[in-house]
Order: structure tokens, then C-alpha cells, then sequence
């Protein structure tokens, strides 16, 4: 429209109005014929004098008549009329802004059209794509590769969309473009998304078998952190059990966590088909209050042996638990832990004691990769044996149906303390709140779920400024978190029945399983709440590949001094 316009306005500097008039000369034409002419006797000399002199004037006149049309030509390829009829000096640059800006609009349109070319190319490649294989021998093996080049394709068509964006922000006329195929600045695919679920190939994992013998028990302690460190202390005393065929003691909710709230302690035994955990009030009836530590073999020989406090032995004792001497029997620290063997642990800790105990283990590296493999490293016909108790699980679900849907990204966004933890670390963990937003809204639009599920410490004024920020194409992405308790609200009427609402520990359990539930999870690095994430999706195949810590591979943009 405005080019139109221009050039409208410039054909009217141009053109002659129709009511302006020419002025008659007041000298005679060349062409008029003067009336004496026709009443003067001539005579025959002076006649042909005159048809001579009438016949070279008509020849100038017809000379003259052929040439002036083409000086008018040559003149009109030659001259510059513009600058004839300008009258503001300073019209000359407007004219060349304008020409210039008419040229960069060509330009950005013509782009927007080859762009919107590309995207229904690779719309189209990514659409035979998602055909079946028909080949049921190669699906195996090329299945990876195939969403590989899926998740490449959607990497593009984002990116093209975003050029497209970025070229169309200047115009208001960019709708011409549209096809009744697909939106430019909207495109809309079914079924679009590279976040696939990661097969974790649970069959091909490699596994020991957990055969405990009859009466030889491991006693379980553990007290480093808070309750995701003590889980993944719990895990790794099962392979310790398994690996030395002992049954293990579950630690009681007076020297430790109540487990027996969180946990579904039966769970484990069915997964194995036996006996292979016991409740602390279990072990106290076997052992009619007499319960007493054969020997203590502490994995940990500093900072403290088997890293436990007086304060712990003290809680031990006060629940009628005896021991014998703490004995340590290697070098090693809670701070550089070497990696051991399963066949170093059977050397060193077997014994034919009836309860064995060695301390905390949290830190403890043994079989590394084998132990920390997705379903774990004992063998068992679960997904995995480590997991929340059934109410907790129910839970999760009536939450997700209420709140969520299928489709989510949960957000593990630790604030409370975790400031001065990640700048102890180099680099540091701790982003401000501007660079995670952006990091959250990239993910987003690479996963294509614009639902988040918020588990977070952080202050309100820092959860309101995240949510302020986190918005996609104009529109603010909601981040969701459990509401308070309301008796019109059903989906948490389990954990009121059980009496477990209101349990920090329980409402802790219960943001990891509605995390571990998600399409795609952002965690907090270094964080062992994030960690047992990851594990429960690694075991209940819920992981995806879009699964990242939050701005991973980035730096924080600011860094707070040390104290």
C-alpha cells in the first residue's frame, strides 16, 4: 500500500491537470494563412516563386515534425524531470530512504516466501517420517537413527519459524503469505515433538542376584542430608546386601526418616519373590529386644569412622540397639571415595556375624555405572525396586489428571540455600531468574508442551518474577504447583483418609512422583532430590531425551563474590 501510494503521488508531480489551459501566442502560427493572401493578384513568375518558397517551408515544417518527437525522446532517457520539479532540497534523501526501504521490504518478503517454501519441505519430510517401518527385523536398529533425523527436522522448522517471526515483526501486512496448509508465525503438526522416551533397555541391564541367607542381617545407617540422600543411601545398602546375601534392616523413623510413609517396603520383596527387606519392628520382634550389632565394618574411615556421629550412636542406643567397635578397614574419605569392586566388598565385609552393619554409604563408589543404571543393579521383575507407596502414587496421578493432563514439563527449581551451595562449586549452579526463563522457554518450545509443573523452595517473589517471564509467542506459560488443601478438592483425598497430608516429607515424595510422571523434566544440578528424579524416570521409562538440567551447558551470567 504505501509503495502504491508513492508512486501515485509521484505520476501526479508528472502530469498536466485536465482544467489547466495553454495561453495563445500572440504571434501568428507558422501553420495559419493569411487571409490577403487569397484576394493579391499574382503573377505566373511570382506564383511559382511562391509554390517554391510554400513547398520548402512545408519541407522544414515536415523535417521539423519527425524531429521534434525524437528530441523529445532523447531528452526525456537523458534528462532527470525529477530534480526539474523539486522543490525541497531535502526531498532527495527522503526519495532514496524511501526507494531503499521499498527494496528492503521486497527483500524480507521474498525471504518470508522462501522460508515459508522450506518449512513446507521439511514439514512434508517430517511427515514421511512418521510412517511405519515395515520392516519388523530393522526396527531395532534404525529406529535411533530415524528420530535423530525427526528431532533434526523439528530443530529446523523451529528455527525457521523464528526467522520467520523475526521478518514479519516489522510488517503488518505479512498475512499474504498464509496458505490454507500451515500458518507461518503458527505452524501447527500433529504430533510434533522431538522430546521421544529413551529406551533404557531395562532387559540387557546387567544384574545380580539378591539370595539372602536365612538369619544374616545388614543393618542399614545412614545420615548424611536430608531424605533424597538417605533413598540413595537405602540403594545403595540393597547391593551391599545382595552382593554379601544378607537381608536388610530398614532404620527406624526414631534414628531416621519414616520411611514406611513414603516407601512401599512391601514392594520390594514382591519384586524379588522373597524376603529381602525387613522393617526395624520386624528385626526387634525377631530378635526379642536384643538387638544387638555383631560387628561393625565402617566403609568410611574419615572423616569419621563409618561416618557416624555420636549423636547417631546415641539415637541407636536410646532404641534399645547395641554395637561393638566401630572398625575400619581401609582408607577411605567421604571426599575423594576411589571406585571400587564388587569383589573388593565381598573380601572385605563378609563375615559370618548375624547382623553386620558399615556405616553410611551415600558416597560410597562401587560399580559405579552397574549400580546406577536405569532399574538398578539387583535382578527383579519390576521397574524398579525403590519407589513411592501406593497412596503417594495415586496420588501423583488424580494431581495430573486435575492440573496437568498427559502432556507436561516438571520443573525442579531449588532455590532455598542453594545459592551459597552451587558458588562453593566451580562453575556455579545458580542462575539468576532472567537467564532461566530463557533457558525454560527454549525448552519449551523445543518440547512443545506449554504446561510446567513447578516443585520449588523459591519465594514467591522469585517464583512471581519466573512466571512473568516465561512466555511463549505473546503468551505466558503457566507454571503450576500443589494449592493448599481444600475439602472441595478430591484429587488428595487419599493422603487425608491416611492421615499423611500435611507431612513435609510425604508432600516432598509426592513433587518427585508428579515430576517423574512428566513428558520432560528440568532439574536442579547437584541437587539429590533432582537425582532421584531421574532415577524413578529411568526405572518407570519415563525419561525423554529432552531431559536436562536447568541451562545446561550455559554459565551463569552474573556471579556473586565469595564472603
Amino acid at each position: 500500500m504505501d509503495r502504491e501510494s508513492s508512486d501515485d503521488e509521484e505520476d501526479r508531480r508528472h502530469l498536466i491537470h485536465q482544467n489547466d489551459t495553454i495561453p495563445k501566442s500572440p504571434r501568428p502560427s507558422t501553420f495559419q494563412i493569411d487571409e490577403d493572401d487569397h484576394h493579391q493578384f499574382k503573377s505566373p513568375r511570382h506564383s511559382s516563386q511562391s509554390n517554391n518558397v510554400r513547398n520548402l517551408i512545408f519541407n522544414k515544417r515536415y523535417i521539423f515534425a519527425i524531429t521534434l518527437p525524437l528530441l523529445i525522446i532523447f531528452i526525456y532517457f537523458t534528462a532527470d524531470f525529477k530534480s526539474l520539479f523539486r522543490t525541497n532540497p531535502s526531498s532527495d534523501s527522503f526519495q532514496t530512504g524511501a526507494v531503499a526501504s521499498n527494496l528492503m521490504r521486497e527483500s524480507e518478503l521474498r525471504a518470508l516466501y522462501l522460508l515459508k517454501q522450506q518449512q513446507s519441505g521439511l514439514i512434508d519430510l517430517w511427515n514421511r517420517t512418521s510412517m511405519p517401518n515395515l520392516n519388523s527385523t530393522s526396527v531395532s536398529t534404525s529406529s535411533n537413527s530415524i528420530q535423530d533425523l525427526r528431532s533434526a527436522l523439528i530443530d529446523q522448522i523451529s528455527l525457521n519459524k523464528k526467522i520467520q517471526q523475526a521478518l514479519l515483526s516489522s510488517h503488518q501486512f505479512g498475512n499474504w503469505l498464509d496458505s490454507n496448509d500451515h500458518n507461518v508465525t503458527d505452524p501447527t503438526l500433529s504430533g510434533l515433538t522431538t522430546c521421544r522416551k529413551v529406551d533404557q533397555r531395562l532387559s540387557e541391564r546387567r544384574t545380580i542376584e539378591w539370595k539372602p541367607k536365612q538369619d544374616k542381617y545388614l543393618f542399614a545407617i545412614c545420615t548424611s542430608g536430608q531424605m533424597s540422600n538417605h533413598l540413595i543411601c537405602l540403594e545403595k545398602h540393597m547391593f551391599f546386601a545382595a552382593v554379601l546375601n544378607r537381608i536388610l534392616i530398614i532404620p527406624s523413623s526414631k534414628v531416621d526418616y519414616e520411611f514406611n510413609r513414603v516407601l512401599d517396603i512391601d514392594h520390594i520383596n514382591k519384586c524379588l519373590g522373597k524376603e529381602v527387606v525387613i522393617t526395624f519392628e520386624e528385626f526387634s520382634d525377631r530378635k526379642k529386644n536384643h538387638m544387638h550389632i555383631d560387628k561393625v565394618l565402617c566403609y568410611f574411615s574419615s572423616p569419621q569412622p563409618c561416618y557416624v556421629d555420636d549423636e547417631h550412636v546415641k539415637k541407636l542406643k536410646a532404641i534399645g540397639v547395641s554395637m561393638s567397635e566401630l572398625k575400619t578397614i581401609w582408607t577411605e574419605d567421604v571426599k575423594k571415595p576411589t571406585d571400587r569392586t564388587k569383589q573388593e566388598v565381598i573380601e572385605k565385609f563378609s563375615t559370618n556375624d548375624d547382623v553386620l552393619a558399615i556405616g553410611d554409604v551415600f558416597f560410597a563408589d562401587v560399580e559405579k555405572e552397574w549400580v546406577m543404571q536405569p532399574g538398578g543393579p539387583i535382578a527383579h521383575i519390576c521397574q524398579t525396586l525403590i519407589e513411592p507407596s501406593r497412596v503417594i502414587l495415586l496420588t501423583a496421578q488424580r494431581f495430573i489428571q486435575t492440573f496437568l493432563g498427559d502432556k507436561f514439563i516438571a520443573l525442579h527449581f531449588r532455590r532455598h540455600g542453594f545459592l551459597k551451595f552451587c558458588n562453593a562449586k566451580n562453575p556455579s549452579c545458580f542462575f539468576p531468574i532472567p537467564q532461566a526463563a530463557e533457558c525454560i522457554t527454549r525448552l519449551v518450545e523445543r518440547a512443545n508442551i506449554p504446561v510446567i509443573y513447578l516443585s520449588t523452595d523459591a519465594a514467591e517473589s522469585e517464583t512471581g518474577l519466573l512466571q512473568s517471564l516465561v512466555t511463549l509467542n505473546g503468551k505466558t506459560v503457566p507454571l503450576i504447583t500443589r494449592p493448599p488443601r481444600n475439602s472441595a478438592e478430591k484429587w488428595d483425598a487419599l493422603l487425608y483418609r491416611k492421615k499423611l497430608d500435611g507431612d513435609p516429607q510425604v508432600e516432598a515424595m509426592l513433587d518427585k512422583t508428579i515430576s517423574a510422571l512428566s513428558g520432560v523434566f528440568i532439574g536442579a544440578p547437584g541437587s539429590t532430590f533432582t537425582e532421584d528424579i531421574i532415577r524413578l524416570r529411568r526405572g518407570w521409562g519415563t525419561a525423554s531425551v529432552c531431559d536436562e538440567y536447568l541451562c545446561e551447558g550455559e554459565l551463569p551470567n552474573f556471579i556473586a563474590g565469595d564472603e
